[in-house]
Formats: C-alpha cells, structure tokens, sequence
C-alpha cells in the first residue's frame, strides 16, 4: 500500500489535477442541470435531492477513483445523464420508492450483464474506425459550442479563446489550467456569477425504502439500464480504447452496478462509466505520459467525494458559472479528444466510409425510440461496415458441382 501512494506521489501532476477538476466541474455545470430539472418535476423536496447528489458524487468518486487506481487507468466514472432525461419524464409519473425500487432491478441487471463477459465480447467486436468516428461523433458539439457561444459573450469567450491560443504556444501543458482561470476570473470579476446565494452545508442522507412494482420495472427500470449501457458504458469504452487503455469492460461494469445498487436507495439512479468528461482526462492534457494519467482519475474521484460531502452547496457552486463559460472550456479541453478520434476515423481507407457514416449519424443528435444518437452512429454505422467491407458468399461457390456439369 504505502508503495503504491509513493507512486501516486510520483506521478502526480499540475496537469491531471486540472484535468480531473475540470471532469468534475463540467459535470456539475451541465449534466446535473438534469437532475435538478427532474427532481423539481417530481415534487421532491430540497432534503431528498441534497441526498440524490450525495449518491450520485459520492459513488463517482469511490467507483473512479478505486477504478483508476487499482487498474492504472483514468477511469472517470459519473451519472447516467440520458439516464436522468429518462427520469426527467417518468419520475414525476410514479412514487419515489417505485422509481427506487426501478433503480435497483437497473442496478442488478447492468451488474450481471458485466459479471457475465458478454459486454467485452461485444466491444471488442467494434472496428477501431467506427469506435473513433462515435467518439469524435460525441464530441463534436462540444468543440462547436465554443465558437456557437461567442454570439452571447464575446468579450469573455474571445478572451479565453486567445488565452488557449497564447498558453498553447508557450506553455502547452498548462493551458487549460490558464483557460480555466482567466475565464473564472472574469466571471467573478463582471459579476456573472451568483456566488451569494451558495451556502455550506453536510448532506444527511435519506434513505428511501425501495418499493416494487411491475410497472416501474418495465417502464422505468430496464429502460433505465439499456440507456445507460448504450449511452454511457459504450462510447465510455470508445474513449479508453481509442485512447490506447485496453482495460476489459466487465470489471467496470461490475463495480460500477454494484455501487449503483447500494447507492439507490439513498436516491442514485446510476453511476456508471463517463463519457465526454473521460476524453478529458485520457488525452495528452492530463499529461504526455499515457502511464501517469491514471492520476487524473483518481483525483477526479477525490473531488467528487468532497463536493458529495456537501451535497447540493458545491453543486450549485459550479452551477452559478456562466453557461458560456463551461460551453468554452470544454470545448478546448476536448479538441485534443476530437483530433484522436476524427484521426482514428479516417486513417483506415478501407473502411472509411462506415466510420464517416457513424461520425454523421452520432455527431446528428438523433433521438429514435428512446434511444440516442451513440447508439444509433454504432447500429448505422455497424450495418454500413457489414454491407460495405464483409466479403459476401457467392451463389456460384454454393453449386460446384452444377458449373462443372
């Protein structure tokens, strides 16, 4: 033990300590705004969505951060968020000890599903092409959000445009960091933020006995699961593959269920493997050695489990940053994860056109039949690579015996 947190020390950097806030930070500022539009939906009282974040943080932060210790790999761990836009609709539809007791059937069924090897045979079935072209897909709006947002703060946008440029230059490692802070700066400084209406506080945790009913299972909880397995645990594995980490996809899985499952009661709809906020974390800006960004991992964890603490204060803390600005940072923190996958979706010309094909179809945001536009990009994508480049049997080489005659 006290070898491996000499490591840790070791390999610790400014970089993936940046990295790692900003996983955090921009899952807060985004995805969580989901979360609260849900629970003031469903009625649900502050108490009660004070103890959802603790369950939600606080089990990113202990599945991330022994993940990515013990496998030497960023794993980045967070919510479902097309997990939470499900809730967004359902949750108001049934008793909050239904939905839990939905919570937990999703929990158990993701759990088996890693236990049982069957996802890691599945991905590794995915060409690399189509596996960068989803990633690049995902991310794209991220990167065109930087410049979509200008319209509405110019001043603070351009500023840490030519910030990320200047610190890119000089000082590569650091220019996120830079971005971070100069753009922070000027939030607080203009007065953007709302920073006199946050207040600390320990969370008290509730525990809401689960309930079961048919219903809620067939309605909420397996919806629940296929969602997050194909809009979280599926492009999360894209990310770490594309990036060179060739972790098996069961551990992740399993542990991640696991946690799920004992975090439901306490309001958890999932906790599974993260996606945009994981190409932050496997690329070049947690630092240029792919073996020491294992570290951002671990300190995303560590944040996630202090905010967790204090529950919905810290949450609403990155909340008051100004859309902009988030919509800004992670856009130029990703352009490095965009470049790895639109590179990795093109570099195969053989294959090509079915990994543009996923890239156009992900990149979409479609939406058809519940299900979203990662998981479609691999579907369309798939059928194109089976048309287009599996070899088909000819009629002549199943009559051998009729050409001869």
């Amino acid at each position: 033990m006290f070898k491996q947190i000499q490591q840790v020390r070791d390999d610790f950097s400014i970089s993936a300590l940046v990295a790692g806030f900003l996983a955090v930070l921009i899952s807060y500022a985004g995805p969580l705004v989901i979360v609260f539009q849900a629970a003031k939906l469903a009625n649900l009282s502050e108490q009660l969505t004070s103890s959802w974040i603790w369950a939600i943080s606080i089990g990113s932060g202990l599945t991330g951060l022994v993940l990515s210790w013990r496998l030497k790999t960023p794993v980045i761990t967070a919510w479902s968020t097309p997990g939470a836009a499900l809730l967004v609709t359902m949750l108001p539809t049934m008793p909050l000890g239904q939905a839990i007791g939905a919570y937990m059937v999703s929990a158990v069924a993701i759990t088996l599903i890693g236990l049982s090897g069957a996802f890691d045979k599945f991905i590794t079935q995915i060409p690399k092409g189509i596996a960068a072209a989803m990633l690049a897909g995902i991310l794209l709006r991220f990167g065109t959000e930087v410049f979509a947002s200008i319209h509405a703060n110019p001043a603070l946008v351009l500023l840490m445009v030519a910030t990320f440029l200047v610190i890119k230059r000089a000082l590569p490692r650091y220019a996120i960091a830079a971005v971070l802070f100069v753009g922070t700066v000027y939030a607080v400084t203009t007065g953007a933020t709302h920073l006199s209406q946050i207040s600390l506080s320990v969370v008290q945790p509730v525990f809401t006995p689960p309930e079961w009913s048919w219903h809620a299972v067939l309605s909420l909880g397996l919806p629940l699961a296929l969602v997050t397995l194909t809009g979280q645990y599926v492009p999360g594995m894209a990310v770490l593959r594309t990036s060179g980490y060739r972790v098996p996809a069961g551990g992740i899985i399993s542990v991640t269920g696991i946690a799920s499952l004992l975090l439901a009661p306490f309001g958890a709809h999932g906790v599974n493997l993260a996606a945009i906020t994981a190409a932050i974390c496997t690329g070049k800006e947690a630092h240029e050695d792919q073996d020491r960004r294992y570290v951002a991992g671990i300190l995303s964890g560590a944040i996630y489990i202090l905010i967790g603490t204090f529950g919905g204060a810290l949450a609403l803390l990155f909340s008051s940053l100004p859309r902009e600005l988030i919509a800004a940072l992670a856009g130029l923190a990703l352009i490095g994860a965009i470049t790895t996958g639109l590179i990795g979706a093109v570099q195969d010309e053989q294959h090509r056109d079915a990994s543009i094909i996923t890239f156009l179809v992900t990149a979409s945001g479609m939406s058809f039949l519940g299900l979203g536009a990662a998981f479609w990009g691999l579907v369309i994508g798939g059928a194109a690579y089976l048309v287009l480049h599996k070899p088909w049997k000819r009629a002549e080489a199943q009559l051998p015996t009729l050409n001869k005659v």
